[in-house]
C-alpha cells in the first residue's frame, strides 16, 4: 500500500476510547458470538461457574485469540505495514471460516472508523484492500485515526475479545446479564495486563521488523467449531 503523507493525528482520550469500544459503535460486532455459539451447541460452554462456564471460557478467548488480536491492533496503531499485519493475522487464523468473518468485520469497522474519524490513511486502505482487511488491523488504523495510543487499541481489542462472548451467553442460554457483567468485571486485569504485554510484543516485532515476532497463541477448539458453525442451517449469531 502507498501510504499518504503522514500528519499528527488528532488528540484523543478516554472519550474516543470509549467510543471505539462502546458495543452500539456500528461495526457489526453485535451480531457474532466469539465462538460462544459453537461452544454451546457442542457443550464446551455451560451456564456454571467452573472452567467451562462464561468466565473460563472468556479467560480462555482473552489469553488467545484475545492477545493476538491486541497485538495485531497495537502493531497497526504504531504505524506497521497494514497488509504484512494482515498475513500476519491470516497465519494465526487456521479457520478459513474465522478468516472470512474477521475481513467482513474489518471492512464494517473501517467503514464506521472513516465517518467517525476522517483520515487519509483509513482512505488509503479503503481504496488499496477493497476485500478488507482482519478486524483487529482495521481497529489499530482506526484507533490512530481517533489519536489513540497503541494500548488503547490492545485495550479495545483485548475488551472486545471478552465482551462479545459474554454478551452472547446472555441471549444464548438466558443467563442474568448481571453476572455477564460480573464475569467482566472480574476479568478487567487480566485483559489490561493481556493490552500491556500485546503492546510490548507489538513494540519488539516493530524493532526488528517481523510481523512474526507477534504473539501466535490460538484455541484449537474455537477454530474447529468456527468451520462447523458455518455449515449450520440456523444460526442465533453469524460467528
Amino acid at each position: 500500500m502507498t501510504r499518504p503523507p503522514t500528519h499528527p493525528p488528532p488528540a484523543g482520550g478516554a472519550a474516543a476510547l470509549l467510543v471505539l469500544a462502546d458495543g452500539r459503535f456500528p461495526a457489526g460486532g453485535h451480531a457474532h458470538s466469539g465462538g460462544a455459539e459453537a461452544a454451546v451447541r457442542d457443550g464446551r460452554l455451560t451456564d456454571g461457574p467452573g472452567p467451562d462456564g462464561p468466565a473460563g471460557f472468556c479467560r480462555g478467548r482473552l489469553h488467545t485469540s484475545g492477545l493476538v488480536a491486541a497485538a495485531l491492533a497495537a502493531s497497526a496503531a504504531m504505524g506497521a505495514d497494514p497488509a504484512g499485519l494482515d498475513a500476519a493475522a491470516d497465519a494465526r487464523t487456521p479457520s478459513s471460516a474465522l478468516r472470512a468473518v474477521a475481513r467482513r468485520l474489518g471492512r464494517q469497522l473501517l467503514r464506521a472508523g472513516r465517518a467517525a474519524w476522517p483520515d487519509p490513511i483509513l482512505e488509503a486502505v479503503a481504496a488499496d484492500h477493497p476485500g478488507g482487511l482482519h478486524q483487529p488491523v482495521v481497529l489499530g488504523l482506526v484507533a490512530r485515526a481517533a489519536g489513540l495510543t497503541p494500548l488503547d487499541a490492545a485495550r479495545a481489542a483485548a475488551h472486545e475479545a471478552v465482551s462479545a462472548p459474554a454478551g452472547a451467553v446472555v441471549r444464548l442460554m438466558g443467563s442474568d446479564p448481571l453476572v455477564a457483567t460480573a464475569v467482566l468485571a472480574r476479568l478487567a486485569p487480566e485483559t489490561d495486563a493481556v493490552a500491556e504485554r500485546a503492546t510490548e510484543a507489538a513494540r519488539v516485532a516493530l524493532a526488528s521488523g517481523d510481523p512474526g515476532d507477534l504473539p501466535a497463541a490460538c484455541g484449537p477448539l474455537s477454530e474447529i467449531g468456527a468451520e462447523f458453525h458455518a455449515l449450520q442451517p440456523a444460526r442465533l449469531f453469524a460467528s
